[in-house]
């Protein structure tokens, strides 16, 4: 049978939180995805799928719809293992809010480029 448990206060006996913080502080889905070649998720929580549409655009297709297009995305991406300080011409925007997917440009300048690691994160009320 199902059921709904109604619980106010989640606590592990030592901390404590609302339930409302809890469900709507958590993120309600990320991806961690190579960009170059075959575009391929490494690890993920509520995403299906990464669509490649071209050089350094991607659309990120959620499991389960969010409940409008109202949510928060933060989104990091790095060409290479290597960190590289100090440059500012890169970017990763996110475009196309959807309740189904979110879409991200990657961009190196005035060029789009496929970076070697993508996290997304999404988060909803």
């Amino acid at each position: 049978m199902a059921g709904t448990l109604v619980i106010t206060t989640l606590s592990d006996g030592t901390n404590s939180t609302s339930a409302t913080n809890a469900i709507q502080g958590s993120a309600k889905a990320w991806v961690n995805f190579n960009g170059t070649g075959t575009v391929a998720i490494r690890s993920s929580y509520n995403v299906s799928s990464i669509t490649d549409n071209g050089t350094g655009n991607y659309t990120v297709n959620f499991t389960n719809a969010m409940p409008n297009t109202n949510y928060c995305t933060v989104g990091v991406c790095a060409l290479s293992n290597a960190i590289v300080a100090g440059n500012t011409d890169r970017g990763f925007t996110p475009q196309d809010y959807n309740t189904t997917s979110i879409r991200y440009v990657v961009t190196d300048g005035a060029s789009g480029v496929d970076p070697l690691f993508c996290n997304v994160t999404v988060f909803s009320s």
